[in-house]
């Protein structure tokens, strides 16, 4: 089975920062593995300092939960639970907020890409670049 590795997650970021040129937009990436450990960082020129903890933990969420988290958001009234619940099971850690996606070889989750620093459409659009560029 193929791992999450250091080149794999910088393919990821360079596409996704390459889309987040296109919006005009300074945005940071995150890329863990299939754990949620951090693999590689990369914040863009002028991007806020929050954007490093928002982008990982919508990598985060998007690994754990197997889904992107644009799906997690637009489904959030079938579980409300979840909502209310997260914050206190995964304090920081996870953000099911538009801009992480899941990275799958082989079917496989092998870690998650989460992008911090434009709107949420904008986020969504940039994860998927990064998730396309591994294909």
């Amino acid at each position: 089975m193929i791992e999450m590795t250091l080149q794999i997650a910088e393919k990821i970021a360079r596409a996704a920062h390459g889309k987040a040129l296109e919006f005009n937009k300074p945005m940071s990436v995150s890329v863990v593995d299939e754990s949620g450990r951090l693999v590689y960082f990369s914040r863009g020129d002028n991007a806020g300092f929050f954007t490093f903890d928002t982008s990982r933990a919508k990598a985060m969420a998007a690994a754990s939960f197997k889904r992107s988290t644009l799906e997690i958001t637009e489904n959030k009234d079938t579980n409300p639970l979840l909502w209310f619940s997260l914050p206190s099971v995964v304090p920081a850690q996870a953000l099911p907020s538009p801009g992480g996606l899941p990275i799958f070889r082989d079917e496989h989750v092998i870690g998650g890409v989460g992008i911090g620093g434009g709107s949420p459409e904008e986020d969504h659009e940039c994860a998927l670049a990064g998730a396309a560029a591994i294909k």
